[in-house]
């Protein structure tokens, strides 16, 4: 048997990882890969049968007390045999220290437990139909992100999330084949969210407002820029009474659930502000 190894991933083994993901039904977007690296690149780590990756996980270090764990995979014919534990085990050390979140499919959710981690709430995967272009009047100003400062987009950011992630948002913002709006109300940034090509249809993450009318608003803006026919998710956290209300007004199906966890007490957010999470593979 060859030996096995771990490593931290260069940015090309990265998107074999990306690969499996979407193997596994998990769609990610088209152009990840780069956001996700440049938010931790010491983060994404690979286990090595001799020559060949066979495990991978996402272990990204926002900073010195929040980490989120993602992208745990081993390849099907070398499950159960502890190659990933090792890498588990490897990718919890390196966040030693942080609080460690994870969105984790809720099948796994009892092995988290005995990792550690704590249910907070579930996030519900919702999906549509896009219909096209059908603008909707508000009094309040849908603006593109891209006319904004980028400074001011992370600081509303933050309000939302648990650390500062300027080097995830400026690669998240700027990606081809995706649109930003942010929603301003007497001059101050009051919302944003972002919607993204996928493997398959869009995904809308973040959207985040300070109100639920703002989040329509977004909602509204960001669909108009997918084109007829094509399918969109929204994952959302089911603790926000308001969020699902939207997903249901727009007869949006539930599709799919994850548990989210963390390894501490879960982060002081404003959950009534959060109607869409950014990623779960990132937070």
């Amino acid at each position: 048997m060859p030996p096995y190894r771990i490593k931290t991933m260069d940015r090309h083994e990265l998107d074999l990882a990306i690969d499996w993901a979407a193997a596994e039904g998990w769609n990610p977007g088209l152009y990840d890969g780069d956001c996700f690296y440049a938010a931790d690149p010491q983060g994404f780590w690979v286990g090595m049968l001799g020559d060949e990756a066979i495990a991978s996980i996402s272990v990204v270090k926002y900073d010195d007390s929040f980490g989120f764990l993602g992208f745990y995979m081993v390849k099907p014919e070398f499950r159960g045999l502890g190659y990933g534990f090792q890498l588990w085990q490897a990718g919890l050390a390196y966040l030693q220290g942080c609080n460690i979140g994870l969105d984790g499919v809720v099948a796994q959710q009892q092995n988290y437990l005995k990792s550690g981690f704590q249910l907070a709430y579930r996030n519900i995967r919702f999906q549509g139909i896009s219909t096209g272009p059908e603008p909707t009047p508000f009094s309040a100003a849908i603006v593109p992100l891209a006319s904004l400062p980028i400074s001011t987009v992370i600081a509303y950011d933050r309000a939302c999330f648990p650390a500062d992630r300027p080097a995830f948002l400026h690669g998240w913002l700027a990606q081809p084949e995706s649109s930003g709006f942010g929603v301003m109300v007497h001059g101050d940034l009051a919302g944003y969210g972002v919607i993204r090509r996928c493997r398959a249809g869009y995904k809308i993450g973040p959207l985040f407002a300070d109100t639920p009318d703002f989040a329509e608003a977004l909602f509204q803006s960001l669909i108009t820029q997918i084109p007829a026919g094509q399918t969109f998710y929204l994952d959302v956290p089911e603790v926000n009474g308001a969020a699902i209300a939207l997903a249901d007004r727009h007869h949006l199906t539930r599709s799919f659930e994850t548990a989210r966890m963390y390894t501490q007490a879960p982060p002081s957010l404003p959950l009534e502000r959060i109607f869409g999470v950014t990623t779960f593979e990132l937070g």
